[in-house]
């Protein structure tokens, strides 16, 4: 079976900070800067993909992955948030179109505070089609659903996509 893979990764360490910063629907779309994939050969998280003129990090644009193929995407990613005792759960989405008309948030996850660091990872399985992007959102929320900016220290966003569906 044939699969099409793209990989990004983002670390507070070594790129470009983001500032986390909520949309309209109460999530933060996560940014990648573009070149730092550990494996991008489909170019699925290139700068002009979308049209028009290229955008560079951390504009919103560089949160998106352009499936290269049809098929059945698997997507995965896993964040890091800086300690902060205010939050009490944090979530994360992944989106279709999550900058378009056509907004489709696929799957939402919301996990409570650990004791420790916030060390979540997520997946999720769909049909994915060239031309409709996919982002990941994140949103840490206290008492009362308050939506807090906590940082986020690292990041992946991961797509695979199984390009020989069969069918019956």
């Amino acid at each position: 079976m044939s699969l099409a893979v793209v990989s990004l990764i983002w670390d507070a360490k070594s790129s470009p900070s983001q500032r986390v910063s909520y949309d309209d629907d109460g999530y933060h779309l996560v940014r990648f800067p573009f070149g730092g994939e550990s494996y991008d050969p489909w170019k699925m998280h290139d700068p002009a993909n979308g049209g028009g003129d290229s955008e560079d990090f951390p504009h919103a644009r560089s949160g998106l992955i352009y499936p290269s193929h049809e098929g059945w995407g698997i997507v995965s990613a896993m964040v890091h948030w800086e300690k902060d005792g205010d939050p009490h759960e944090y979530r994360a989405r992944f989106v279709r179109d999550p900058l378009g008309d056509e907004y489709d948030s696929t799957a939402t996850t919301d996990a409570a505070e650990t004791g420790g660091g916030q060390y979540k990872s997520y997946m999720w399985q769909f049909f994915v089609h060239p031309g409709t992007p996919l982002g990941l959102k994140v949103s840490a929320r206290g008492r009362g659903d308050k939506k807090i900016a906590t940082p986020l220290r690292h990041a992946q966003f991961k797509l695979a996509i199984h390009t020989d569906v069969m069918k019956p």
